[in-house]
């Protein structure tokens, strides 16, 4: 599978109707944790002091860190890390200064944001939910969106995309990872043994195009169910939301197909003022 980040999900496609997706993948991840998965692994105290003195660098995608020039100001600004457990950037964000929430499908993941800001004494609130339903929160609440390259575990992004502009205030700053959707057309067991070869017709969807076989080979080394999302709905679903896009860059992560092309995309946005 296109590596992302982050836990969420909800049913669409053939067999969803029999199947709570987001609850399959809030397992998953949580099984995740157990694995050691890289995206579980909490941040080090160094890091946490780093981040205090004003060196810090946090990932959307999965190489390269994201622009610091991106950043709205941090100190006292509130943000909302957006299908980001595992305690890494939310606590980095909130020792250089943010307030910090962090939303997540994942227990275990949100569990280790929790254990950060225990260890180190920092200011985060960590909630369980759906990046796709921000009711909880009210309109024009947060000065950033930091989300990760994780919307691949949900059907839909453009939800995504309208729930982060209504709940950033006039000028603020949405900063997302995806998976690039042509990682989606080869053959996922054979991209995992080196092998690119063409199989699947975009958009993509585990429920959909694996055989039972392999969602169940998937499901055994504890691998949440995904989907590729088109550019349209990725880039003119931020621009039909009403946001401002102002910056992307590409980014190569750890799968075959980075040996060609960057499977990695980070986007910057803004809400109108």
């Amino acid at each position: 599978m296109a590596e992302s980040q982050g836990a969420d999900g909800a049913g669409a496609g053939p067999g969803a109707e029999a199947l709570d997706v987001r609850a399959h993948n809030r397992r998953m991840w949580d099984r995740q944790v157990r694995r050691g998965n890289r995206w579980t692994v909490p941040v080090s105290p160094a890091e946490v002091a780093a981040a205090r003195r004003g060196e810090w660098a946090v990932q959307l995608t999965s190489s390269t860190p994201a622009p610091r020039a991106w950043f709205p100001p941090l100190a006292g600004a509130d943000v909302l890390a957006l299908a980001s457990g595992g305690g890494q950037q939310g606590p980095i964000l909130a020792a250089a200064g943010a307030r910090v929430t962090v939303l997540d499908n994942s227990p275990a993941q949100l569990e280790r944001d929790r254990e950060v800001a225990a260890r180190e004494g920092l200011e985060l609130l960590a909630v369980e939910g759906d990046m796709a339903d921000l009711s909880r929160f009210p309109d024009a609440g947060f000065d950033l969106v930091f989300h990760p390259c994780s919307n691949s575990f949900v059907p839909d992004v453009r939800p995504v995309w309208r729930e982060a502009f209504r709940v950033l205030r006039p000028g603020g700053v949405l900063l997302a990872g995806f998976v690039n959707p042509a990682s989606y057309v080869f053959d996922q067991p054979a991209a995992q043994r080196g092998e690119l070869r063409v199989r699947h017709v975009l958009p993509y969807s585990d429920l959909a195009d694996l055989t039972d076989e392999e969602r169940a080979a998937f499901a055994a080394e504890d691998e949440p169910l995904a989907w590729s999302h088109t550019l349209d709905d990725q880039l003119g679903g931020q621009l039909d939301a009403g946001f401002h896009l102002t910056a992307l860059r590409e980014d190569r992560g750890r799968e075959t197909l980075d040996a060609y092309m960057p499977t990695n995309v980070m986007t910057r946005a803004v809400k109108p003022a």
